[in-house]
């Protein structure tokens, strides 16, 4: 008795879902009779296709012709839900199923939403920061597909669709469980799974994700910094054309590095107020910008907890006041306080490189890594070895 009085909550629970599904706009989908698709299964499975068959007549036979009935009651049988649930069956396995990823789609990129901060004053939210980042730009990628083609949901042993005609929103569609949505034209799909208290999880899958996530981070900055670190834009006091002449000329060089190689550092130094820091604002906002750079300014704390996203093709981090974090390892202080292997491994892309997102998206990435210090002096010579730092220069002139 216990079981049956679950098993019927359960169909009464079912029965609500399926309700409001209906209610919010899904609609059943029928499975169109395809002859090619039926034709496979009559070459390739003629056993199976025959047994099925076998089997529904043998259901049909069964409901017309029992003894204890009449004739017009077996009839009713037939159009049971027993009866027909046997049916279905059968021309579920005779139709082709509705469109679904495969194993073609290699890319993939997830993010929970809202994301949830976990604050704790022994350490910067980095996680949170990086995982709100990663659901901009999938939300953003939405954003730049638009309306779907298909987008479809299975639930209760049913196939429903949402009429893409009356699709409005993401956050507005009634997800019970995993829905698939599907982009012809950019052969892109996404997955919705639903979790507790509203909160889901989409699941970007294509062959190639890079052009459209090129184009939802654009113009994005990423501060580590404390509890000052969040995602946003790029701000620049100061353009660069009203820097020295000396130091346009350096930032022409920048430039066409950049241009030229995967991955570029370079350190400005000079005396407090000569301008370094605006000048890797100016750098960033009128250059890196505009090339598709996603920018990532990280303080101390941040440094030695940090790995590039390997979805972005290409990533500046700045590093302000270097020359207290890379202090030279020969030194008392530097053995107490000291990020020198962590900013040498980024110097390397050995850091950067050494873990290959779970996703499944790999590419070649391009860096650029802008760093200000007071002196060179307390660098750890191994920082400004050949192959390291690509340019340098001294800021003598007080500009701010």
């Amino acid at each position: 008795m216990d079981f049956d009085y679950f098993r019927n909550n359960e169909g009464s629970s079912g029965n609500g879902k399926r309700q409001s599904l209906l209610s919010s706009g899904w609609r059943p989908f029928h499975r169109d009779f395809d002859w090619g698709y039926f034709w496979e299964i009559v070459s390739h499975d003629t056993q199976e296709l025959s047994q099925k068959s076998i089997n529904l007549v043998s259901y049909y036979a069964d409901a017309l012709g029992r003894k204890d009935y009449s004739w017009w009651a077996n009839i009713l049988n037939v159009a049971s839900d027993y009866t027909r649930g046997e049916f279905q069956k059968f021309w579920n396995y005779v139709t082709p199923e509705p469109l679904m990823p495969d194993q073609r789609y290699k890319e993939v990129l997830s993010t929970e939403t809202p994301i949830l901060q976990f604050v704790s004053r022994n350490s910067i939210p980095i996680d949170y920061v990086l995982n709100r980042l990663q659901e901009i730009t999938v939300l953003r990628v939405l954003n730049l597909l638009g309306r779907p083609d298909i987008i479809t949901q299975y639930y209760s042993e049913r196939d429903f669709y949402f009429p893409v005609e009356k699709f409005a929103n993401w956050e507005r569609l009634d997800v019970i469980n995993t829905v698939y949505a599907y982009w012809a034209r950019y052969d892109v799909w996404l997955q919705i799974d639903p979790y507790d208290r509203g909160r889901r999880q989409y699941t970007l899958l294509a062959q190639d994700l890079t052009p459209l996530i090129n184009k939802a981070t654009y113009d994005l900055a990423v501060m580590l910094s404390g509890y000052q670190s969040r995602v946003g834009k790029v701000y620049s006091q100061f353009p660069i054309r009203t820097f020295p002449a000396d130091i346009q000329n350096f930032t022409d060089s920048v430039q066409q590095t950049i241009l030229n190689q995967n991955q570029l550092a370079v350190v400005v130094h000079g005396e407090p107020g000569t301008g370094k820091t605006a000048w890797t604002q100016a750098v960033a906002k009128e250059i890196l910008v505009p090339l598709g750079f996603v920018i990532f300014i990280l303080d101390h704390d941040a440094i030695a907890n940090f790995v590039p996203p390997t979805y972005l093709e290409r990533i500046c981090i700045v590093i302000n006041e270097a020359d207290n974090l890379a202090q030279n390892r020969a030194s008392e202080v530097a053995q107490y306080n000291n990020k020198t292997e962590h900013i040498l491994s980024l110097l390397d892309g050995t850091l950067y490189q050494s873990v290959i997102d779970e996703s499944g998206i790999q590419m070649k990435q391009r860096l650029v890594i802008l760093m200000t210090c007071n002196t060179t002096e307390r660098l750890d010579p191994a920082m400004l070895r050949k192959g390291r730092v690509d340019l340098m220069c001294e800021f003598t002139e007080r500009y701010v």
